[in-house]
């Protein structure tokens, strides 16, 4: 990415004039950023293009990433699309993954208003601690799995880090109903026999269910064999605020977004 800031205020010409016109009758940015996103975009920055840039983002004559002003880039959408395709005047084309991308915009977006004091060292907390947290006093791993480790009763985190940014992992583990998938939401269902399991919803037809219950078993049913279905719109998950330090939350952050799907 050492060329990635530049080419986002670069000309960005293969833009077109309907495109800019539209752009530029939308709002500046697209959403908030959480802090978490621009704390994780400015690790990345510091990791990947201050030796171009320089801390300040204006070591590149006519460049000033600190400016919050970009050419031709009015909206995220349009940093985004700039910085996976690059630029004829020299940027090479970049794949991010989700988290990356949404924390580079992010802190592009905030870089004027941010300190630039610990970008040489800013990091969402340490990954090797955030796994010992993980495995130990979170006790993530009864519910969650990890590789070929961990419980399969809730969803794989294996690949978290590239399927969801910073802020949404935060705001899972600080208020795990606000960011719970559809597909995630826990059933309760009771057979005509009256026998009741409870579980995570894996598959659903017009006709049928399968649910992964609370023992990992896969369990499958004839909606016309069930008297009670019912979806739970409450996350099973406890929340980590009162469990977890600020620093021991950074940490298991961090860890969250190290898992790329490479175990």
């Amino acid at each position: 990415m050492r060329r990635t800031c530049a080419a986002v205020v670069g000309s960005m010409m293969g833009i077109g004039l309907a495109t800019a016109l539209a752009a530029a009758q939308a709002p500046l940015h697209d959403s908030q950023y959480s802090d978490a996103d621009i704390a994780y975009g400015a690790a990345l920055y510091a990791s990947r293009c201050v030796t171009c840039h320089g801390t300040q983002g204006d070591a590149i004559g006519g460049v000033n990433l600190r400016s919050g002003t970009f050419r031709n880039a009015v909206i995220d959408r349009d940093l985004e699309r700039f910085i996976r395709t690059g630029s004829p005047a020299g940027m090479p084309a970049f794949t991010l993954d989700a988290a990356e991308m949404s924390g580079i915009v992010a802190y592009l977006r905030n870089m004027n208003a941010f300190d630039t004091a610990p970008v040489k060292t800013a990091k969402a907390g340490d990954v090797a601690r955030g796994r010992e947290i993980f495995n130990g006093k979170g006790a993530c791993a009864s519910c969650h799995r990890v590789g070929p480790t961990g419980s399969i009763v809730a969803p794989n985190l294996s690949d978290i880090g590239a399927a969801r940014s910073a802020g949404s992992i935060q705001r899972s583990l600080i208020d795990p109903t606000s960011q719970m998938m559809p597909v995630n939401r826990p059933v309760r269902v009771v057979g005509n026999d009256g026998a009741v399991v409870n579980g995570r919803r894996l598959n659903e037809d017009t006709y049928s269910l399968q649910i992964l219950d609370e023992v990992g078993n896969l369990r499958s049913f004839l909606k016309a064999d069930l008297k009670e279905f019912r979806i739970s719109m409450t996350s099973p998950m406890p929340s980590y605020k009162s469990i977890l330090s600020g620093d021991e939350l950074a940490d298991v952050l961090a860890y969250l977004l190290s898992l790329k799907g490479q175990i």
